[in-house]
């Protein structure tokens, strides 16, 4: 009896977010955004983290001039924020329990990209520092694309940097934004909810998949997300 035809793989590529998926960073962004804000004369307000969120580089730099009042050109606080963040990660990288192990066990079945918020400079060295450089095949910072998150435009660049359709890919995200606009990019979207900023019931009704940490985050999890989808 014939085997009949190989089944086609349920997708073609897995793209990560990076702070908080990987690294347990949100708060030490948010911690630096403030101290910078507070130090330059600015006013920090309740809701400036959670609007910053999935922001670009240019985006919150903007945002914290304009509506934070820092008198500080976008790009110099910019630069202040990354060198803070730097010191900290070469001190100590907070990659989060099981990211190093979910990221290899997923590149042995696919190829991995990654669209993060963060700036080139803080993704390319978080990379290095984790010794997950050769992991990813394709990373993507939403300084280089028109729009942050919630718009899908960081997406579906690493998706064309990957040369895969959108609808053949499966995100991993944490927060509203990133949800937001997995989804958006037309991706079987995977939850793993940030416990400091957590995501609303409306982003994460969004996901194929909702996983408590990231030992959860395997091949057959990843499988059952996209077919529960199709």
């Amino acid at each position: 009896m014939s085997a009949g035809p190989p089944r086609r793989a349920l997708i073609d590529a897995v793209i990560f977010d990076l702070d908080g998926v990987l690294i347990d960073s949100e708060g030490l962004w948010n911690e630096a955004r403030r101290a910078l804000t507070l130090e330059s004369g600015g006013r920090w307000t309740e809701d400036a983290s959670r609007a910053m969120m999935g922001m670009s580089s240019t985006e919150w730099s903007s945002y914290t001039h304009d509506e934070l009042g820092v008198d500080l050109p976008p790009e110099e606080i910019s630069g202040r924020v990354v060198a803070r963040l730097e010191e900290l990660y070469r001190r100590e990288l907070p990659l989060l329990p099981g990211a190093s192990e979910a990221v290899r066990g997923l590149a042995g079945r696919w190829p991995l990209g990654l669209a993060s918020s963060a700036n080139r400079h803080i993704i390319d060295l978080v990379l290095e520092l984790s010794g997950l450089r050769s992991r990813f095949a394709a990373t993507v910072s939403s300084e280089e694309v028109a729009r942050g998150k919630p718009a899908p435009d960081v997406y579906l660049e690493a998706a064309r940097r990957l040369d895969v359709a959108p609808a053949a890919c499966a995100a991993v995200e944490d927060s509203t934004n990133g949800l937001r606009a997995a989804a958006a990019a037309g991706m079987t979207v995977i939850a793993v909810p940030n416990r400091e900023f957590a995501p609303s019931d409306e982003a994460l009704s969004l996901a194929g998949a909702v996983v408590g940490s990231l030992a959860e985050l395997t091949p057959e999890l990843v499988e059952g997300a996209v077919a529960a989808r199709s």
